[in-house]
């Protein structure tokens, strides 16, 4: 057998996941990583910078180290000489700048010799054999984990060709009137965008967004919350993760306080459809569902394996029960692994689920 471990997909899941693994003693040579581009930020910086992010979302624990703590924090203090960094943290609110973030990730793929394992390769077809896996011509592994991210940027149909229309996560800049489609994170991040930028703004929604922190609610992030939602029945479950689709934003005066003098001077106001601005932005997320996503639809009808709804039905850690066993594992970590991780999209999420692929494959690690 070639190598023990394979992770297809080099975004920032499968990146989490490799720091992990080589963590805990796995050499590089072990693992292959099939992917687009070497650079683990690859798809996640233009996106960023799209939106003009400054801040990270994520908490304290947002960061691609294997271990929870200590994270970036500590590093932020030293350089800074400041402990304000460090008191953040812990209490849950050290966000740290997108800057950071890519600096980390570029030391971190250095310091774990990621471009060891990285192999240049779609792979478009995974095939069972025994005691493992192949990946198109490439194996067999023992141990497969599927990091592949978002299938794709969400379009509405009835925009795909409109010559006004960008999407928030591709490079624009913006008119003097704009008219914002959506109403989460990345709509209220350009409609504050927008706003400073001197525009006027026009948000097109739907529903009204819910405020929040994080898009999956707290509870869900420990054990017990968790230990909840997979008791839940599927049609519960299935509930409890559209739930966490809707959009959202947090709360706090930072967000609201642009908007209510923009409304005051006459350069905000909220509607329900489109009214004929020269400039459309698509804050619509993702594509949702293993059905967007050709090597995930393609494996689900070639094993008959379970699915629900939007989601491939896995075990509560990640695995894919009918392809996993004493000898063999396969499983899932980011967006496509809500089923077994609420917030596995998120880099704790990504975390916890490459935590509990490790755990279970060392247990059949030897022969």
């Amino acid at each position: 057998m070639e190598r023990e471990y394979a992770i297809v997909g080099a975004g920032l899941a499968g990146f989490t996941s490799y720091a992990t693994l080589r963590h805990a003693g796995v050499a590089a040579a072990e693992i292959a990583v099939f992917g687009d581009d070497p650079d683990p930020a690859a798809s996640w910086r233009p996106r960023a910078l799209a939106i003009r992010q400054r801040r990270m979302r994520s908490e304290s624990d947002g960061h691609c180290y294997p271990r929870s703590f200590p994270g970036l924090a500590p590093r932020e203090a030293v350089r800074r000489r400041s402990l304000t960094p460090l008191a953040l943290s812990a209490w849950d609110r050290y966000r740290p700048t997108v800057d950071e973030f890519l600096d980390h990730v570029h030391a971190l793929r250095a310091s774990c010799r990621w471009d060891e394992s990285f192999r240049g390769v779609r792979i478009g077809r995974i095939t069972a054999t025994r005691g493992g896996f192949l990946l198109d011509g490439h194996g067999p592994f023992r141990h497969v984990l599927l990091a592949l991210g978002h299938p794709g940027l969400e379009l509405p149909a009835e925009l795909a060709a409109d010559p006004r229309v960008v999407h928030a996560y591709a490079p624009h800049d913006y008119a003097d009137d704009i008219e914002i489609v959506g109403a989460g994170m990345a709509a209220a991040t350009e409609w504050l965008n927008a706003l400073e930028a001197g525009a006027s703004v026009t948000s097109v929604r739907r529903r009204e967004p819910a405020r929040r922190p994080l898009n999956v609610a707290r509870p869900l992030f420990s054990k017990r919350g968790l230990a909840s939602f997979h008791a839940a029945s599927r049609m519960r479950r299935c509930e409890l993760l559209l739930g966490y689709g809707m959009p959202s934003y947090p709360p706090g005066r930072a967000w609201d306080d642009p908007i209510d003098r923009a409304m005051s001077e006459g350069r905000f106001r909220v509607t329900t459809q489109l009214d004929g601005a020269p400039q459309v932005i698509c804050a619509t997320g993702f594509q949702r569902g293993f059905t967007h996503d050709a090597l995930l639809r393609r494996l689900v009808a070639d094993h008959d394996l379970e699915t629900e709804l939007r989601w491939v039905v896995l075990d509560r850690d990640g695995s894919v029960a009918a392809l996993s066993d004493d000898t063999r594992t396969l499983a899932l970590t980011g967006i496509a692994a809500q089923w077994a991780y609420p917030a596995a999209d998120t880099l704790v999420g990504m975390k916890y689920l490459a935590r509990r692929f490790l755990r279970r494959t060392s247990r059949c690690r030897s022969r």
